[in-house]
């Protein structure tokens, strides 16, 4: 199946660059590239496009007014193409909220060489996208070189033994990508502060999180904050790793902290759940609950199947209720699932996890 796309993007050398490095690949299609929405709206009317990758700040009509009249009328995978910049991270996180698939960040400078290097992961993100099944997210052959692949073995050891110590103060680790930032607004907006500590990985730039956290700390009953080395995992708290490095988990006396580590990427990403989720296998063992959700890739099969392994219980969201069921599906070939659930089951069960 050829993957239709339209790019959307006031940058001509974006428009350019992404052109000629989609068009290697054999199974994706250009259709259009458009420096603004209304002129996107005129080509859209000749052909649909199967994914739309869209700029934000754009004159006569920005990409968020763009992206909701899109998502009304017809909804259609859109990826954002977003600048680092604070005001660019919550404008990206209200796109995220209506409906958009995930991100690409893109450099005030060294634009053309930064595209040029994301090359692999931007058609990976293209190829999920156009498989997304985008009623999850609404409310309610020129092979390209793929980097190595490193496991968790990169930030730290597998754990030796079996955790002995059984203690009643439960932690859970969650780990999600694309959908995913839709799925985690539904899952801590419904809990109570009474629910176990969260630690959380979602796949998101450098930037983004903190003001991710700080929404969703805004919206739910519990507390959400991108953590820092030092933040203790307490009842009714969630910490969300910093994008661009990953979060671990270590045990002091009776208490679990948050380590937050500069790091390669691991299983492709930085932060990676297979990082966070052998580390609380080594802390916490059968007194934790890992959660895997909806995300593309195999980023969080090998920890939880490590989660599993140390007694503890491990929960897969299902296929009826992904945006993108890759990492669940993953992770349940790698052994690793006890039981399969629906984002609301996953929900009830954290909010009484005994």
């Amino acid at each position: 199946m050829t993957i239709r796309v339209l790019i959307v993007d006031d940058s001509a050398l974006v428009r350019e660059v992404l052109t000629q490095m989609l068009s290697k690949s054999p199974d994706i299609e250009v259709i259009g590239a458009a420096f603004d929405p209304i002129f996107a709206m005129q080509q859209m009317k000749k052909g649909w496009p199967d994914v739309i990758i869209l700029d934000i700040e754009m004159p006569r009509m920005d990409g968020l007014t763009f992206l909701k009249k899109i998502m009304t009328e017809r909804p259609t995978p859109v990826i954002i193409c977003s600048s680092l910049t604070e005001e660019g991270a919550s404008i990206t996180l209200e796109a995220l909220a209506a409906g958009a698939i995930s991100i690409i960040t893109k450099p005030g400078v060294g634009i053309k060489n930064f595209l040029q290097q994301s090359a692999n992961e931007l058609i990976q993100e293209i190829r999920g996208a156009a498989n997304a099944k985008l009623r999850n997210l609404l409310p309610a052959s020129n092979q390209l070189t793929v980097s190595p692949k490193r496991s968790a073995d990169a930030m730290l050891s597998p754990p030796a033994e079996r955790i002995k110590f059984k203690t009643t103060e439960r932690i859970v680790a969650v780990g999600t990508s694309t959908g995913g930032t839709q799925a985690l607004e539904y899952l801590l907006t419904r809990l109570p502060t009474s629910c176990p500590g969260l630690a959380i990985v979602q796949h998101m730039p450098a930037r983004f999180t903190a003001s991710f956290a700080e929404r969703l700390n805004g919206l739910s009953q519990i507390e959400v904050k991108e953590a820092v080395t030092g933040d203790r995992l307490l009842p009714g708290v969630a910490l969300i790793a910093p994008g661009g490095k990953h979060l671990l988990i270590q045990r002091s006396g009776a208490q679990y902290l948050a380590e937050v580590k500069e790091g390669p990427p691991v299983s492709r990403h930085c932060p990676s759940v297979d990082v966070l989720f052998r580390s609380i296998a080594v802390s916490a063992g059968h007194n934790a609950l890992g959660v895997i959700m909806t995300g593309m890739g195999d980023d969080g099969a090998r920890g939880l199947r490590e989660l599993h392994d140390t007694g503890a219980r491990t929960i897969a969201q299902d296929e009826a209720s992904c945006v993108v069921f890759g990492m669940p599906k993953e992770a349940i070939a790698h052994g690793g699932v006890d039981e399969v659930m629906s984002l609301a089951q996953i929900t009830q069960t954290l909010a009484r996890p005994d």
